[in-house]
């Protein structure tokens, strides 16, 4: 991605997260990064396209980092909590992003559908991993696309926690042992 493109896709991703897709305009984009509207349009043939770039580079981002985490555990267990730690991590990291996405799950507009799909695709890689748990006898029988949703929400708790406590950072190791406690150890079949 090339600088300008870049500065484009930061300066929206910010906007977006702050004001809101309905609330942003490419004038407000053009204006911040400080590029014509011309310049913009040679990047991104819409707002709309610009989101759903965001969205998609965004999720496979997540989707990348996870695959990368549970290459190295040597069972579900500890893929599922590689899982985790990815995701609260994410909430440190790309809060931005986490809020646009989340911000436009519900409704029927295409940027909704497509925010939708993007994350029903996010847990399905979840849920074959809890369904792999269930298979081998690593953790409870169990709904594994419910389980997979749990884990998910889990990201969006977070969220709304570091939100809700007015919090600027929150403690990553912290939260990790708080899910260890009261999640992790319920799956774990003995």
């Amino acid at each position: 991605m090339n600088k300008t493109k870049r500065k484009i896709f930061e300066t929206s991703l910010k906007l977006f997260s702050e004001k809101g897709y309905d609330a942003t305009s490419i004038e407000e984009i053009t204006a911040t990064v400080g590029v014509a509207k011309g310049t913009l349009y040679y990047h991104f043939s819409s707002k709309e396209e610009i989101f759903n770039f965001l969205v998609e580079e965004g999720m496979k981002l997540l989707i990348n980092s996870i695959e990368i985490k549970i290459a190295k555990c040597d069972n579900t267990l500890d893929k599922i909590k590689a899982v985790s730690l990815v995701q609260l991590k994410a909430v440190y990291k790309y809060e931005n992003l986490l809020t646009i996405v989340m911000s436009q799950t519900w409704g029927n507009e295409n940027i909704n559908v497509f925010c939708k799909q993007k994350v029903l695709e996010y847990i399905s890689v979840i849920q074959k991993i809890v369904q792999e748990g269930v298979d081998n006898g690593d953790i409870v029988e169990c709904d594994s696309e419910v389980l997979a949703s749990e884990i998910f929400s889990l990201t969006c708790s977070t969220l709304i926690y570091k939100r809700k406590a007015n919090l600027e950072s929150i403690d990553i190791q912290k939260m990790y042992d708080e899910y260890e406690k009261t999640i992790f150890n319920k799956i774990v079949r003995k």
